[in-house]
């Protein structure tokens, strides 16, 4: 059993979260800005489908990745190095969820993999406050004048939160990701959460370490004061 979340109850202890599923913490609550940066603070997530109440999770062990630790393969620095795309930072945040929702959609009616179905209207309101806020961040790419990819994430601290991603033209949610990782390094952030392992964060060089360790790097990181607030969108590195 996990315990059911009701107005301002905390979250449960880390050690208390389930095995199987791995992480699955608490049930319940709401999405409100206050509980959701609780929840990041100490290191839980929100995921759960539409027709599920509001599920809390903090898998052991965590995938993250160390801004300086990024791999980027031979033939994504090529396409990196090609002029016809560009990348933004917050410029269309709302439309890149609706794409990560929409990419979701598509897989799972075609039964692929990973479903991005979570992300459902409450979470899109939700994470839109939190963009308004200064927290919740976008990183798009662009090719000629059109939204080809991106991802978005949330911010705090000098901590980054990975949420989902989604890409039109191959490659273009890669390059938003690279773009990314290279500004959270120059703006010192010391972790980004990837939250769950999947060969592809891995090959970005992400990684798991147990849920101690990243709770206590976590700590540091959160703690940094940072403002939040909405990113310059062309911030990007040359």
């Amino acid at each position: 059993m996990i315990p059911w979340l009701e107005g301002d109850d905390p979250f449960p202890p880390l050690a208390s979260a389930l095995k199987h599923p791995n992480g699955l913490l608490a049930a319940g609550g709401d999405l409100s800005p206050e509980r959701l940066l609780a929840a990041y603070r100490q290191g839980i997530f929100p995921w759960y489908s539409q027709d599920e109440p509001i599920l809390w999770w903090s898998p052991d062990p965590r995938m993250v990745l160390i801004p300086s630790e990024l791999k980027v393969s031979r033939s994504l620095a090529k396409t990196l190095r090609n002029r016809g795309h560009e990348v933004r930072f917050d410029s269309a945040f709302e439309a890149v969820m609706q794409g990560c929702a929409l990419r979701g959609a598509d897989h799972a009616a075609r039964g692929a993999g990973e479903s991005g179905t979570w992300i459902t209207d409450d979470m899109r309101t939700a994470y839109l406050r939190l963009h308004e806020l200064g927290y919740a961040h976008s990183a798009e790419t662009w090719i000629n004048g059109e939204l080809t990819g991106g991802l978005y994430g949330v911010a705090i601290g000098r901590m980054f939160y990975g949420e989902s991603m989604f890409a039109r033209v191959r490659d273009a949610s890669k390059m938003a990701m690279v773009h990314l990782v290279r500004r959270l390094e120059r703006q010192r952030y010391g972790m980004i959460d990837c939250q769950m392992h999947t060969a592809h964060l891995a090959s970005f060089g992400a990684r798991a370490i147990p849920r101690s360790e990243f709770s206590l790097r976590l700590q540091e990181l959160v703690d940094y004061a940072v403002t939040p607030t909405k990113w310059n969108a062309h911030d990007v590195a040359a």
